[in-house]
Formats: structure tokens, sequence, C-alpha cells
């Protein structure tokens, strides 16, 4: 069909449901009068009607809603900085953590980013009908897997309005239908957000229930968009330990589980000394407030420049947590506390970092293994063979040899907006970009075949 045809889309089909608030430039919500369990699964039925005409979107029509939505966010800038402002303010009254707010806080900056990243999504190749493999079979039977949209995604974050942004794009140039519950911490951001995204696809004639928000129903909400199987195909829970967990054990629908980062770095006795310092002090200082933000570094005895990269950490800022050994190696004055079982354990998010010093690349493999969350681990080394022994034993989402840890991410590493980090071994794992949100389809072609 061509683009035309689909920028034919009946009213009906652009336009909310029947029982709706009509959306507006204000970033006014649709609101349903049921209880959560009946509201959501009507939200999820809209969201499966949405997803059949998203489905059958041309490129070009889905990029345009794209860019309409980023230059909306431009034009709108005030209106999200507002609302972002209610709920920074509520958060400092609540006593919400420092790295929360920071990943709650948006601002002309960060913006402009979530505007780029929209026009680099609208610039990637369309994934769906993407083709996997394909033959003729000896019988003439003509067979090919190609990918399509997964249909009607669940994505249930916590204080992060850039994942609104960043799912609903992701969303919707693989042909899904999105349903956002993104938490009361980021609720009038994510009001304001989620309204502009409707305004632009009623703009460009794509149904605005392709991304809808059930933020007004709470927690209850969740908990029935957990419960939405057959309603909803896949749901990605993206923030802390307690959340991503609660999805996992408590989801019927099936779940694509997004990682914490207790995040490794491994300097080896070859690393030279420059290197090593850059990349633990981006590593760990860059943004502490993310999951591929360094959390603990391993130390190699045979490194001789380990106090050099302790007191650059220190300078930095950064709350030392120390075994023994490295604390022989700290500069009068620093900054730091005795290490426990519990620091090797833990996804700090802030300005704390726990060292260890360990005798041989083997050792550093089995504290690994031992206190890994498989997201990214990484080695500084100029010792090839160490470096591939690092690569081909570490079980990790990503791994780093000689570059920073905040690299894993999808706009670094060119995969536009990215849905979360991976931690499973399913279809998706590492960076979710747009080809982690499809599946496959297998198209059989005969000519009046019937099997023997």
């Amino acid at each position: 069909m061509t683009s035309a045809a689909h920028d034919s889309v009946t009213t009906d089909e652009a336009t909310p449901a029947t029982g709706k608030a009509v959306v507006s430039d204000t970033g006014v919500i649709a609101t349903f009068g049921e209880d959560p369990v009946a509201g959501v699964s009507a939200m999820a039925d809209d969201a499966r009607g949405s997803a059949r005409v998203l489905a059958r979107a041309t490129r070009t029509w889905k990029d345009r809603a794209l860019l309409a939505i980023a230059d909306r966010i431009e034009r709108k800038q005030d209106v999200v900085l507002a609302a972002n402002a209610k709920d920074l303010e509520r958060g400092r009254v609540n006593g919400t953590s420092e790295a929360l707010l920071d990943r709650l806080k948006l601002d002309a900056q960060r913006i402009t980013g979530l505007a780029e990243s929209l026009r680099e999504l609208a610039a990637l190749p369309d994934p769906v009908g993407g083709f996997v493999r394909g033959s003729t079979l000896p019988n003439g039977l003509r067979m090919r897997q190609v990918r399509v949209p997964m249909g009607v995604v669940g994505a249930i974050y916590e204080a992060r309005p850039n994942v609104t942004v960043d799912i609903a794009g992701i969303a919707l140039k693989s042909g899904n239908a999105v349903l956002l519950r993104g938490g009361s911490a980021a609720e009038e951001s994510n009001r304001a957000l989620v309204g502009i995204i409707r305004d632009s696809l009623a703009d460009v004639k794509l149904p605005v229930d392709c991304v809808q928000s059930i933020d007004e129903y709470g927690r209850d909400g969740a908990n029935a968009l957990m419960g939405a199987r057959g309603k909803v195909d896949v749901l990605i829970p993206r923030g802390g330990h307690g959340l991503i967990q609660s999805v996992v054990q408590n989801a019927k629908v099936p779940v694509i589980e997004t990682g914490e980062g207790n995040v490794h770095l491994f300097v080896d006795h070859s690393a030279s000394k420059d290197m090593a310092v850059d990349l633990v002090v981006n590593s760990k200082t860059h943004r502490t407030s993310t999951c591929n933000t360094t959390e603990t570094l391993l130390l190699h005895s045979g490194f001789a420049h380990g106090g050099t990269v302790l007191a650059a950490l220190d300078r930095a800022g950064v709350t030392l947590h120390v075994d023994e050994r490295a604390e022989a190696m700290l500069p009068a004055g620093s900054h730091h506390v005795r290490a426990t079982d519990e620091d090797w354990a833990t996804e700090y998010l802030s300005m704390d970092l726990a060292v260890k010093v360990v005798d041989s690349l083997d050792e550093a493999l089995e504290h690994i293994d031992r206190w890994s969350t498989r997201h990214t681990e990484a080695i500084v080394t100029n010792d090839l063979a160490h470096a591939e022994r690092f690569v081909a034993e570490i079980d990790a989402a990503a791994v780093m040899v000689n570059a920073s840890t905040r690299f894993t991410d999808g706009g670094q590493l060119g995969l536009g907006a990215e849905i979360g980090i991976s931690t499973q071994k399913m279809h998706a794992r590492g960076p979710m970009g747009l080809e982690e949100l499809t599946t496959t389809k297998w198209i059989v072609q005969g000519d009046g075949h019937v099997r023997a």
C-alpha cells in the first residue's frame, strides 16, 4: 500500500475512542471511569486496534510522526519544563534521593536530546518487513521469515520522563502500540509529554491510542497491566531492583527483564596509567545515576599506578569503599570507608565506588562472576590474551575493552534511542533498539500445494 493510501486513514482511527477526553495542546489525557482492571483492559483493546493500523504504516508515515513529535516537544519546551519543575519540587519535599532527582530532571539540553533522539530514529531503517531468511523448497513452496511488530507493548518505569519519549518513539517506528506506566514521581512531566505525543499523532493522522498512559490508575493500574495476558504482548520494566523484580515475579504477561547495573571495571597489570585514569574516572563520574556507571573497581596488584587512579577518583569527589590493600594505596585525607560484602553487591547510583585489589585475571573473573548483574563489564589492558579471555569468559550483555562503561547505551552504539538494557538471554540482550521490539512471521506461498 502506498504512503498516500495510508494517509487516508479514517477519522475514527485517528481520534480517541468514545468516552475519552479529546487530547489537546495542553496535554489533556483521555480518562476512563472504570476500575483499573476494566480501564486498562479497555485501553489495551484500543491499543490493539491502533496497532493494526500502525502495522501497515509505511516508513514515511511513521517517520513523519516521529519528526512531528520532536518538533512539538521543542516548541512546547516551556510546558514540559514547568511540569517537570512541579515533579522535582514534590520529589525534594518527599525526600527523593539525588540519584532519582537527576533521572527525573529535564532541562533545555535534555529536551533537545529527546528531540534529536527521535530524529535519529526517523533516520534509521524501518525494521518491519526486514528479511531474516528464506528459500524456495524442493516442492516449489516459497517461504520467508520477516520481521513484524510485537503488537501491544507495556512499559513500567519510574522517575524517568525521558523514557516516555524513548519508548514511544521506538514503539512507533517498530510498528507497536504502547501502554505506559511512568510512576507518580514523574506524573506531571509524563502527562505533558504524552499529551504532546498524542497531539502529534493526530496531526499526522495516526491513531492517538498508539500511545497511552495508565498513570491515572496508579499502582492498581500497574498491577492490571502485569495481569493483562492476552491483551498485552510483552512488558518491559525499567527502574531499580525493587520495581524490576516486582514485575518479573508478578507479571502474567511475558517480560523482557532490564537490569540493574552492578558494573565492574578491571584494570589489568599491563594497562597504561593515563588510559586507566581516564577510563576509571569517566566510567564512575560521567553520570552516576545511570545503570552503565561503574560501581566496582578491580585493580591488579601488579598494576604500578593504582594509587594514581585512586587519587584521581578522590579528587573527583568519589567516596571509596576499599579493601585493606586498596586502602594502603590511598592518599592521606582521602574520602573512604572499609568495604564489606554488601559493597560488592551494591549498585550505588551515586559518587561511591567499591575498590578491591586482585592478584590475577582469574581472581577478577571469579569476583565478577559472583557479584555481576550481567549488565556491563570492562577491562583496561594492553595484554591481547587477557582481553580475549575477558571477552570470552565474561557473562554480560556488554563487554568493554579499553572503553568506558558509559558506552552501553543505544544512542552511543548507533541504535537511536533505547527502551532499556536487557540483561536476560532471550531474543533481546543489551541495549534494546528497534529490532528488539519486533518478532518474526513465517510467510509461505504456494500454488495450490497440499501435503501428501
